[in-house]
């Protein structure tokens, strides 16, 4: 603590931080750290695990030659049909009408196909007709009504008694502008197997891919690609001193060139905290590439701005004198339990380990305006959200929210977890994330007369009266 309190000191006469990120090299090329420079001078730390084909081949031939002629040859046939159909997917219409009205309501309308689902479903597993669903938020308040063109004369009352108020009508008014998506989207299982799958991992404000650990080692193991990048100022990338540096935008561009870099047929995003809005980022931009997307503790559908009461807008001097204050302030609200094994894993995950000056820059520059709910509601591609019950960052109604709004998307509320819960509780978050990976839409029942849906996987209308910061 003294010792911090005196960086702090200097850092305030010299006008310099201390404990800056500086790229190292790595000691084991075999661990799959890799070192991209996206732009000049701009070096990002990269955790690439290619699995090994051909080693997985021969394991699948020893494995077969224990077998018979015709047991070979009848799996050989199956696995053929499995990967033709894993390649075809399952075609899904992605059609959905977005009316913006000046008064800031948002209406969405879904036209396009039902999914159901069989793996995720909602806690209570209750299913409800796919009629018009509408959601209000308690703001929300009733417009003016408008007269009847055509009145109907009320039916005639005993003495004493009073004519109920009619209903409130919604004036019909004139739409700000009308968003319309007509799109064809193929899903299909991605398995380990698969050569064109990628999972790219991206974490929060003052996180690594350290915190990845568990899924970089769970994935890898089952075959898949996988490669989670650190920050700019995070984990061994480097650190540039301006803040421009740590905008959202700047810090998008480097996750685009990453992308880009790596990117397959078919890619899976995987975001936590503020690592979900640059996946959203991508699946906007990259729409046929992006193949689903995992947010967990992410928050709800709203643009971005940077709070202005805010600790962390202190100068980066008073923030470096308050850093272990800030460490526990994280520890005690970022994980359900404190105890010896929570503070092991903050530590081996090289959370919250950024200097104050990448902190400060990294909150002040959470601007976003594009973000808004029309942005999500145009993702056509499928979204797993994942929440951790005792998150004190991230409310629940905000997962709900952004589950209400997007088009595909599943809720998966873990009780025992919280903000960072793919570290609490990594094999449950490792299974849902599995599962939906190897999740594909069940299109059997599209024909039906009556569809049913679960509310939790498809809302049919929308109605928003304010957006809520997040």
């Amino acid at each position: 603590m003294l010792t911090s309190i005196t960086d702090g000191i200097l850092c305030c006469l010299t006008g310099k931080t201390t404990s800056l990120v500086l790229p190292v090299e790595s000691s084991e090329p075999s661990d799959g750290f890799e070192f991209v420079e996206v732009k000049p001078g701009r070096v990002l730390r990269v955790r690439h695990i290619k699995p090994d084909r051909q080693r997985m081949d021969t394991e699948k031939q020893d494995a077969g030659k224990n077998k018979t002629t015709a047991d070979y040859d009848s799996n050989n046939d199956a696995s053929v049909r499995d990967s033709i159909n894993d390649d075809i997917g399952t075609s899904v219409h992605c059609k959905r009408k977005i009316t913006v009205y000046r008064n800031g309501q948002l209406v969405i309308e879904n036209l396009g196909d039902v999914l159901h689902s069989e793996i995720l479903q909602c806690q209570d597993g209750d299913v409800e007709p796919c009629s018009t669903v509408e959601v209000e938020l308690a703001d929300y308040k009733e417009m003016p009504s408008s007269p009847d063109p055509n009145p109907v004369p009320p039916d005639p009352l005993p003495s004493g008694e009073q004519k109920p108020a009619p209903p409130p009508r919604r004036r019909r008014r004139k739409p700000k502008r009308t968003v319309l998506i007509d799109s064809t989207r193929v899903i299909s299982s991605c398995k380990g197997t698969h050569s064109d799958v990628a999972l790219f991992f991206v974490h929060g404000v003052g996180g690594s891919l350290d915190i990845w650990s568990s899924q970089l080692e769970f994935f890898s193991r089952l075959g898949y690609e996988v490669i989670a990048p650190d920050l700019a100022g995070h984990g061994a990338s480097t650190a540039p001193q301006i803040a421009a540096a740590y905008t959202f935008y700047a810090l998008a561009e480097d996750l685009r060139a990453i992308f880009k870099r790596y990117a397959r047929k078919r890619n899976i995003l995987i975001g936590h905290s503020y690592g979900v809005s640059f996946c959203t980022f991508l699946a906007h931009e990259y729409p046929d590439l992006v193949h689903k997307v995992v947010m967990i503790n992410g928050g709800g559908p709203t643009a971005l701005e940077p709070s202005l009461c805010s600790i962390f807008q202190l100068p980066s001097c008073v923030l470096h004198c308050l850093s272990p204050c800030l460490a526990w302030s994280f520890l005690k609200a970022g994980f359900a339990r404190q105890g010896a094994k929570e503070k092991q894993l903050l530590k081996q995950g090289n959370a919250f380990n950024v200097s104050p000056f990448v902190l400060r820059a990294m909150m002040s520059g959470q601007y976003w305006p594009e973000g808004d709910e029309v942005y999500h509601a145009e993702l056509t591609v499928p979204i797993l959200l994942v929440h951790g019950m005792c998150d004190k960052f991230v409310p629940m109604e905000e997962d709900q929210r952004m589950a209400e709004i997007l088009l595909f998307a599943f809720l998966k509320v873990i009780e025992e977890g919280s903000h960072m819960v793919m570290m609490e509780c990594p094999d449950t978050v490792n299974t849902l994330l599995h599962e939906f990976f190897l999740w594909e839409p069940d299109m059997s029942r599209k024909g039906e007369a009556n569809h049913t849906v679960s509310v939790c996987d498809t809302i049919n209308m929308l109605k928003i009266k304010k957006p809520v910061d997040k």
